[in-house]
């Protein structure tokens, strides 16, 4: 990865969980990193400063993404602190529990207006900079990772606004890296087992091991590997990387 050394990423909800590892490991690779949060302004600070102290540079943004101005102007704050970008990472979401029957209006757009209309609006702003970069001076095309999730192929029954949007936003991947080409690159990784969610310990994961074929639990260290695999292959845009030992193999339901 020492061609990624001295390139610059936002990573939207970069301060905690999977958005901070793979702030830290892009970092590690020589990137200097915007770090988005919105409630997160301790963790932020924190992860800036691990991020400093292994000499690149780092600063936090604060950002509510279901607000859509403040979507919409993120790339252009992130570029005030930086001067330039070449990587977006859409790592911040919310999941929140939902079944069809009981769902209303405004959770799902809510999800979608945080999961998948932020993204949109990230990568709108993020390929027009790139574009606009190599016109005056080739350099290199620029690259975004989003997050879905394993259980996009399947049916979700107690998240279903959270996993409405996380499909809106894998098309929204694939609509991307046809439009962008060959300016910017735009693929997804879909972690599965890896985090258990708020409120759930580590004995949530072990509970949930044989749900995928490698019957084992997945680390941050394999989601960042992941991430750093797209940003820095040049020759793969519009693919999935599902980091779930398999589980999305388990998925019927929009198969079926």
């Amino acid at each position: 990865m020492r061609h990624l050394q001295g390139r610059t990423a936002l990573v939207t909800g970069g301060a905690k969980r999977i958005g901070r590892a793979v702030s830290l490991a892009l970092a590690g690779a020589g990137v200097s990193v915007v770090v988005h949060f919105n409630g997160s302004a301790e963790e932020a600070e924190r992860t800036v400063e691990e991020i400093r102290s292994t000499g690149v540079r780092s600063a936090g943004l604060k950002a509510d993404l279901s607000d859509p101005a403040a979507a919409e102007k993120l790339v252009e704050r992130a570029m005030e602190l930086s001067g330039s970008l070449d990587v977006l990472v859409n790592s911040a979401s919310i999941y929140e529990e939902s079944s069809l029957d009981a769902m209303e209006r405004d959770e799902v757009r809510r999800n979608v207006e945080v999961n998948a209309l932020a993204p949109l609006e990230l990568s709108r702003a993020f390929s027009a900079h790139v574009r606009a970069r190599r016109a005056e001076s080739r350099g290199p095309a620029g690259a975004i990772v989003n997050f879905l999730d394993a259980r996009i192929v399947d049916y979700d029954s107690r998240h279903v606004a959270y996993a409405l949007a996380k499909r809106m936003l894998f098309s929204l991947t694939r609509m991307a890296a046809a439009e962008y080409a060959p300016d910017v690159r735009v693929n997804a990784v879909a972690p599965g087992l890896v985090l258990p969610p708020a409120g759930k310990d580590e004995s949530y994961l072990e509970s949930l091991k044989t749900t995928n074929p490698l019957g084992a639990i997945g680390t941050l260290d394999q989601v960042a590997d992941a991430v750093l695999f797209l940003v820095g292959n040049d020759f793969v845009t519009g693919q999935v990387v599902y980091v779930d030992g398999g589980r999305h193999l388990r998925g019927s339901f929009y198969g079926a």
